[in-house]
Formats: structure tokens, C-alpha cells, sequence
């Protein structure tokens, strides 16, 4: 049985079993899809293609891998690679022995890396080539970690591939698996300066496709495509997880480019992939990709950042249906709220709440407020309807349990996002709480930016803001005090040096764009920086 207080973590109290007949645990998610069509296509990638009967064996070895290497039960697996195959035959074969998964994401830099490794106290490190540069050199500050595998280098004697080669599953003695468990950590980037891990149970992991396909929303002639990086584990969630339950195709796309993008979904005939604005943007404007390209694609779910009428209007012209705009989080994991494919395009408008989950708007005492009052946006399970009761908030930030008990408080997730319900029950978010900025659909917390600005030594302070982007959303600007204002300071090179500095510690996406010096940042009579005074400085 886990200890749930010993990592800080709140064990579920409504404990309801995922509708219809499919896997309760990510351990046995392909038995049903198995039985009923084994030569079906399972998962494809740009190194292979996987029937049911195909993946369920290499399944089966990735287990024997993690068994033969000492994995047990509760045990942390990390993972950092490309999006392939291999990572996702890696997590089933993880939760298969009872392991805790955790994805780290390609974009971060070494030392964050080597937090999320340190801090999850992960034993097994599966990465590529060039991930495995980068940490070996620091394995002296990693205490957990036994095991550095690789994928691409046959010369290593802890190649992935041929560790799958050798392994037998006969050997492998799998543990039982309560979906209630914890299955994965994933990892978000910290408002104190520090990543958090968001703790989530097998049964919070299958539940949005348990539910997608008891309600026959894509069927197993919908392929799920991937291209945003399935180490991040909403995107897990969302695309294997549904196409396996539903006895479909994951689809791993390895690039960003919409015209590589365009060749997937024309290729493979994908139905629905979730992504960012970014990422539609461009395959809006790009001359390389034709309507007839994406045709056999439906409502993609569309995340990560405001969303102005006017794009919505350009996806409506170009492709001749409406986008759904969706809400989500890490903490959730993915969406909350979803708009209707047809609702009339508004900006804010995040849609309603997906049928598993309530959405309540409170107070600074977590009382609800009424209609168009603006609060704070708090997540819990729905009381009514065919799936009341059946969702399950996160299990807590692992090994953070003030934390996990200020985030969880009187039973529901607090987003710390500002919104509010309109008399229909349609979310609109307003702001976030804590300054949080969405660059392109990826999270970047002015906190964990300032921390490490604030590490160089010419930096007294700092303030990291986000401003307004047409094509991002929003961009990371910073304001900087000088550490010594009485020399003469060269600006444009100390500029450059910063970010230089800052790309070092810390993933690119995260670095200020425009960096601005001023003699001192204002501040309140709590010595708090005034971040609202700084916005003149960008326009």
C-alpha cells in the first residue's frame, strides 16, 4: 500500500470505477483494444509502426527491462526523448511494474533537469544521445539515480533497444495495481522559483478517455496525433491514452513544422489532435499546407493561450469549421473546460465544463460568488449528470504537503487562474494569479525567471513580465536594477551576457526577449514590486 503522507500527498476519498468496460489501471490499458483487434494499427512514429499484438509484446519487454533493472513498485522512472515509439512503450512498460513515471521535458535546461531527476528520486534515466551528454556530468548530484539508458547509442551496454532484446518477460513478477495509486509526477514550473510535481493517479490519467470513448466522441477509425512533446504528461493523457482505450492509432509527430505536421495528418488520416495557438497559427499562414491536407482532421482542442476572435474567424475561413478553444492544466491533468464547436468565437470564453469535472469561482475564503463576479477559478469533481463523483482531483505536489493541503483545500484544486461563470455556466478567464505568463502554449512563472536573473552578478533585481504577443500570446520581457548603478554600465553587452546566462540555466522559451534597466523598480509600502508601473516600458 502507498504512503501517501510520507511524499506529502492527499490520498483520494471517493474512490468510483471509470465507466464502461475498458482498463481501470495504464497497466492493462491495451487488453480490450488487444482482444478486439490485434492487427489493428496501434502506435506509429517516425522509427516504427506498432499493431496491438506488435506493441503488447514490446510492452511486455519494457517491463521485463525495468524489472530486470530493479524497479519495483512506487519506484520513479524518468524519462526525456523525443517524440517516438519509444516513449510511449517506455510509460506503459513503467506503470506495467508498478513504477511512478515522470517526463522531463527536451526544452529544459541541465540544472532543471537535474532538479526534477534529484527531486522525484528517480532511479532510471531513459534519454537520447544528447541528454545523456548533458547529465552524465552531473550524476555525482544525482543520489537517486542508478541507470542511464539510452535509445540511439547501440555502443552503450544500457542501449534501450537492446536491452528490450534481451529482456524476459517471463521473469517479470508484476505487482497488483490499485488505479487510485499514484502513476506519474508531472512536473510544472514552480511559483516559488521551483518546479512542483503534480501527482496523478492511473485512474485521473484514463479518465478523460474512459470517458471520450463512452461517449463515442471519436471511435477507433480516429487516429490521435501528438506533436507537442509527450513528455509533457497532459499530452500522454491526451493522445495515447485515448486512442489505446479506444482501440485507435497514436500518432508521435516529431516536428512543429506545419507542413510536417500537414504530411502526418494527410498520411496517416488523423481525426484530432490537441495543441496551442501557436502551432494552428502556422498552419493557417503557412502556403505549404493546403486545406485537402488536413482533411480528415475534426475539431482540434485548442489550449494554452488567449484566443482573439479574429484567429478563430481565420480557422473558420481556411477550414471550413469552427475551432474548440479548451482550458486545462497540469494539476487536472488536461482539459477542464471545452467550448462547443459552434458557439460564436469570443475572447476569454474557455466554454463550459468538460461532464466530469465542476467549476466553481470563489472568493479569498473559498466561498462560490455569483454569476460574472471575477475570483479565483477552483476545479472539482461534477455532483450530477452520468460521470457525478467520478473524477478525482490530483493527489498533491510530491514531497510538498503544505503545499498539496493549501492547493487541495476543502476538496478542489485552486487553479490560482482569475476568472469568471456567466449565467450560462460559460468560464472566462481574466488574469492569473501569480503573474503567470503562456508563451506559445508553454507555462513560464516570472518567479523561477527572476530567481535565476537575480543569480548574476550584476543584477540587483528584477522583474519578469509577460506582454502581449500576436503570434505567442504573450513574450517574456524582464525590467533589471543594476547592482551598482555608479559605474559606467554597458548596456547592450550586459543585455546579451544575461541572456546568454539565463540560457544556460533555464529552457530557452523562459529567456527574456527584451531585457530593460532602470534605476530602481517601483515598489509598494510592502517593498513589493509594482510589476503594473513596469508595462510602459514595452509599449
Amino acid at each position: 500500500m502507498f504512503d501517501y503522507t510520507a511524499y506529502g500527498l492527499i490520498e483520494s476519498v471517493v474512490k468510483k470505477a471509470l465507466p464502461g468496460d475498458g482498463p481501470q489501471t495504464i497497466g492493462t490499458i491495451l487488453d480490450r483494444s488487444l482482444s478486439r483487434g490485434p492487427n489493428r494499427t496501434a502506435l506509429v512514429g517516425p522509427s516504427g509502426r506498432y499493431s496491438y499484438a506488435e506493441l503488447e509484446r514490446q510492452v511486455a519487454q519494457a517491463a521485463a527491462v525495468f524489472y530486470e533493472l530493479g524497479v519495483r513498485q512506487y519506484d520513479r522512472v524518468a524519462a526525456c526523448l523525443p517524440n517516438d515509439v519509444d516513449i510511449v512503450i517506455a510509460l506503459l512498460g513503467c506503470a506495467r511494474v508498478g513504477a511512478i513515471w515522470v517526463g522531463v521535458n527536451r526544452a529544459l535546461a541541465i540544472p532543471e533537469k537535474v532538479f526534477i531527476l534529484e527531486d522525484s528520486g528517480a532511479r532510471i534515466y531513459l534519454t537520447d544521445s544528447a541528454g545523456c551528454e548533458g547529465i552524465e556530468p552531473q550524476q555525482k548530484n544525482l543520489s537517486t539515480i542508478e541507470h542511464i539508458i539510452t535509445v540511439d547509442s547501440a555502443s552503450s551496454d544500457k542501449d534501450w533497444h537492446s536491452l528490450l532484446r534481451t529482456a524476459s518477460p517471463r521473469q517479470c513478477k508484476l505487482p497488483a495495481l490499485d488505479s487510485f495509486e499514484p502513476a506519474a509526477i508531472a512536473y510544472t514550473s514552480g511559483t516559488t522559483g521551483r518546479p512542483k510535481g503534480a501527482v496523478h493517479s492511473h485512474h485521473n490519467m484514463l479518465l478523460p478517455g474512459a470517458i471520450e470513448v463512452h461517449k463515442r466522441s471519436y471511435g477507433p477509425d480516429c487516429p490521435q496525433g501528438v506533436m507537442l512533446p509527450l513528455t509533457i504528461l497532459n499530452l500522454m493523457v491526451l493522445a495515447p491514452m485515448v486512442a489505446f482505450q479506444d482501440g485507435s492509432c497514436c500518432v508521435c509527430m516529431d516536428s512543429l513544422k506545419p507542413e510536417d505536421i500537414a504530411r502526418w495528418v494527410r498520411e496517416e488520416r488523423v481525426g484530432h489532435f490537441a495543441s496551442v495557438p501557436t502551432v494552428i497559427q502556422d498552419l493557417l499562414t503557412s502556403p505549404l499546407v493546403a486545406p485537402t491536407d488536413l482533411a480528415t482532421l475534426g475539431c482540434p482542442d485548442i489550449g494554452g493561450a488567449g484566443i482573439s476572435e479574429a484567429f478563430q474567424r481565420l480557422y473558420q475561413d481556411r477550414f471550413g469549421q469552427s475551432m474548440t478553444v479548451a482550458y486545462g492544466m497540469t494539476e487536472a491533468p488536461t482539459i477542464v473546460t471545452r467550448t462547443d464547436p459552434g458557439c460564436a468565437p469570443l475572447e476569454e470564453l474557455c466554454g463550459r465544463a468538460v461532464d466530469q469535472i465542476q467549476v466553481q469561482v470563489v472568493d479569498e475564503s473559498d466561498r462560490p460568488i455569483p454569476a460574472c463576479d471575477v475570483g479565483e477559478i477552483c476545479v472539482m469533481p461534477a455532483t450530477t449528470g452520468v460521470y457525478a463523483n467520478i473524477y478525482t482531483i490530483m493527489l498533491g505536489y510530491w514531497n510538498k504537503p503544505e503545499a498539496s493541503a493549501i492547493a487541495l483545500s476543502k476538496g478542489m484544486y485552486h487553479t490560482g487562474d482569475v476568472g469568471y461563470l456567466d449565467e450560462r455556466g460559460q468560464l472566462f478567464i481574466r488574469g492569473r494569479q501569480n503573474d503567470l505568463i503562456i508563451r506559445g502554449g508553454s507555462n513560464v512563472y516570472p518567479a523561477e525567471v527572476e530567481r535565476v536573473i537575480c543569480s548574476h552578478p550584476s543584477v540587483a533585481d528584477a522583474a519578469v513580465l509577460g506582454i502581449q504577443d500576436d503570434r505567442l500570446g504573450q513574450r517574456v520581457v524582464a525590467v533589471l536594477e543594476h547592482s551598482d548603478m555608479s559605474g559606467t554600465i554597458d548596456e547592450v553587452s550586459l543585455i546579451t551576457e544575461i541572456q546568454s546566462y539565463c540560457r544556460e540555466k533555464i529552457a530557452r522559451y523562459k529567456v527574456p526577449q527584451q531585457v530593460v534597466f532602470i534605476e530602481k523598480l517601483p515598489r509598494n509600502a510592502m517593498n513589493k514590486i509594482v510589476k503594473l508601473q513596469l508595462l510602459h516600458l514595452f509599449e
